[in-house]
């Protein structure tokens, strides 16, 4: 094996979100003579030669595969999209690494799943990507999103359960021809990314959109969020979003994405108590539960009509996210109790029917193997059977 450009080590570290001393605490390095950051800075300096142990705990730590080690100079940056976030500098540090990761995964099995529907002759152009613009108003944008979608706003709102109502809205979307996923980490508990950080993800190609959930967010949350991105597609932008939408582009998806699951007519219609705080805060949450969306999307709404100023609206919003917090707490203590569903099933609800259904019909007809199934679907491949029903 040729040696380790010290050049592609610091690229490593820094596209991992990781300062110096982060990064030597999470290495384990340093002892008497050397401090963990000092020890550090010798291997990316060239000044000492790193071990092929320490080259695969790196590997591990900043989520590279050991190859990318060898390169002889530190690769350029592909495009990934715009980053529409407005998030703490603290928080965007923090979740770097794993978001990048996580991006960085979604564009190769994006890729896969483009490269199977051109095998099967299945590639073709979506006509609504790109065929919206931000001069459109948003009363006739959140028309046209309802039009293409064929949604339902009374099917929407009569689930028992906001769940069910984010499936129905996920298969108008899958419709159109574009995935859907749910994935809020890299596999496990220990790299869940914050809402704060990344609420949604659209990849708007043309062939095969896709549009990723962060699933660490409220169920009742979900609906939104997806619209956020399906308008995000239309409007042709592939990019990241957060939980503040401070750029016009985010403000407009925003107001499109609300504008469609709880009309202006509507939500002026209704008499809310503007005066008092605590009784607002009950019937926003009570009328989003009504109609399957989140408390935050009634109190949005509000603000947007502007039946309440920002500073209420603020107040409700930390409110409202505080008892979510709570809820999201107890439920996990209940998941640990042992209950809940199964593995399988929790995954195709991540991963969603559009994208099982073509892996299972594509494998079945030979075009897939289950090692590339695996990687489309984001599971090991002795899983993929048992995952798509094979």
């Amino acid at each position: 094996m040729p040696g380790v450009n010290p050049e592609v080590l610091v690229w490593a570290r820094e596209t991992a979100g990781l300062t110096v001393a982060r990064a030597a605490r999470a290495l384990a390095l340093g002892g008497k003579k050397l401090n963990p950051e000092q020890a550090l800075l010798q291997y990316e300096s060239g000044e000492k030669e790193v071990s092929r142990p320490l080259l695969s705990k790196m590997a591990a730590t900043y989520r590279r595969p050991l190859l990318v080690f060898y390169l002889p100079a530190p690769p350029a940056r592909a495009d990934r999209g715009e980053d529409f976030r407005t998030v703490p500098e603290e928080i965007r540090i923090e979740s770097k690494g794993t978001l990048d990761a996580l991006v960085r995964d979604i564009y190769v099995r994006q890729d896969l799943i483009k490269s199977l529907l051109l095998d099967i002759d299945e590639a073709s152009a979506k006509p609504f990507v790109g065929s919206l613009t931000l001069d459109v108003p948003t009363k006739g944008a959140a028309a046209f999103v309802g039009e293409l979608l064929d949604l339902s706003l009374e099917t929407f709102r009569r689930y028992r359960r906001p769940e069910e109502a984010f499936s129905y809205l996920r298969k108008c979307v899958e419709g159109l021809g574009v995935y859907v996923l749910l994935i809020g980490n890299l596999g496990s508990h220990h790299t869940d990314i914050p809402v704060e950080a990344f609420r949604g993800f659209a990849l708007a190609d043309s062939v095969a959109p896709v549009i990723v959930i962060n699933d660490q967010d409220a169920p009742a949350a979900r609906s939104f969020t997806l619209l956020h991105e399906l308008i995000h597609i239309l409007l042709g932008a592939t990019g990241i979003s957060g939980s503040r939408a401070e750029l016009r582009i985010e403000r407009y998806c925003n107001e499109v994405a609300s504008e469609t699951l709880l009309p202006t007519g509507e939500i002026e219609s209704q008499d809310w108590p503007v005066d008092n705080l605590k009784s607002l805060l009950v019937a926003v949450s009570r009328y989003g539960a009504r109609i399957n969306v989140s408390g935050s999307l009634v109190a949005y709404r509000l603000f947007a009509v502007g039946l309440i100023g920002q500073v209420s609206w603020v107040k409700l919003s930390e409110e409202l996210r505080a008892l979510w917090l709570s809820s999201k707490a107890a439920k996990k203590e209940e998941r640990e109790d042992g209950s809940g569903p199964s593995y399988y099933v929790v995954k195709r609800h991540k991963v969603g029917g559009a994208l099982i259904e073509l892996v299972n019909r594509t494998m079945r007809e030979g075009a897939l193997t289950a090692t590339k199934a695996g990687r489309v679907l984001g599971v090991k491949p002795a899983n993929v059977y048992n995952l798509v029903g094979m």
